[in-house]
């Protein structure tokens, strides 16, 4: 005759509450989120991916085929050799900070950003799981812009290494300013205005179109105050292995911006500020 079991306490063989029960990281949590965030702007991507591409096109026809006709090189490059990683790093940028941006704030706007804070999620989890989605959004556009960019100039890619640490730089520098802007904006409206005179003039004034040799002072001291200078510069020298600035420089300082941005945003996603719709 088998002796009975003793029933069981309740909960006793389970983490006492607050306690997180799937170890140190949520990988199916994390999972779920980053492939949210990627097929969140994959499910509309004739305005996230081809409209870009759109854009870049098109400032390649205005600033190459109709202001470059006749116009000398560039630092030692065709124009049109040089414009291209400015193109490619610009639209990098701005699709990167979108994808955060504006993913924060429509569910801030909608009510449904619950969905994003109530589940068992760190601070860091949800900042990787938001920042996944950037780098994929960015890195698709950048792979589609740099094979047309090959094809059209006739030229291959001087250092892939360099091209690619500083494309992800980028996407992490610029989806991390998404996140803070997403959360301190609480309308699409806040957020358009930090995205005009904020990111576009970031983007713009940076050599994206030109050297900054080529500025009078104080403009050409300025531009190198800017951090997105040394994001496309340092491109340009993966592309073409010609930059401004030293790259080694370039890329301790665009690391150290992403540092703070990021480390700003772990610390607003982990206390909650301005994350309520």
């Amino acid at each position: 005759m088998t002796r009975p079991v003793p029933p069981r306490s309740p909960g006793a063989d389970y983490p006492a509450m607050g306690v997180r029960r799937f170890g140190r990281v949520n990988w199916l949590g994390l999972r779920t989120l980053a492939t949210r965030e990627v097929m969140r702007f994959m499910a509309v991507w004739q305005q996230t991916i081809f409209a870009p591409l759109m854009t870049a096109a098109l400032f390649v026809l205005i600033f190459a085929l109709a202001m470059g006709q006749g116009r000398g090189q560039v630092m030692g490059l065709p124009y049109l050799v040089f414009l291209g990683p400015g193109i490619l790093m610009m639209t990098v940028i701005q699709n990167a900070f979108a994808n955060t941006s504006s993913s924060i704030t429509a569910a801030k706007v909608q009510g449904n950003i619950v969905d994003t804070l109530m589940p068992p999620l760190s601070a860091g989890e949800l900042l990787a799981g938001y920042l996944a989605g950037s780098v994929a959004r960015a890195g698709l556009v950048a792979a589609v812009i740099g094979t047309g960019m090959v094809l059209l100039t006739g030229t291959g890619i001087a250092h892939p290494g360099w091209t690619l640490v500083f494309v992800a730089l980028a996407a992490l520098l610029l989806g991390g300013l998404g996140i803070l802007a997403g959360i301190l904006a609480q309308k699409f409206d806040q957020m358009a205005a930090i995205s005009n005179f904020i990111i576009t003039p970031l983007s713009f004034l940076s050599g994206t179109f030109y050297s900054v040799q080529a500025l009078p002072e104080p403009f050409r001291t300025l531009s190198h105050w800017n951090p997105v200078f040394y994001l496309i510069d340092g491109a340009r020298y993966g592309v073409t292995g010609v930059s401004d600035a030293p790259v080694w420089r370039g890329l301790l300082i665009g690391t150290s911006c992403a540092a703070v941005v990021l480390w700003l945003a772990w610390r607003w996603l982990k206390t909650g500020y301005r994350m309520k719709p």
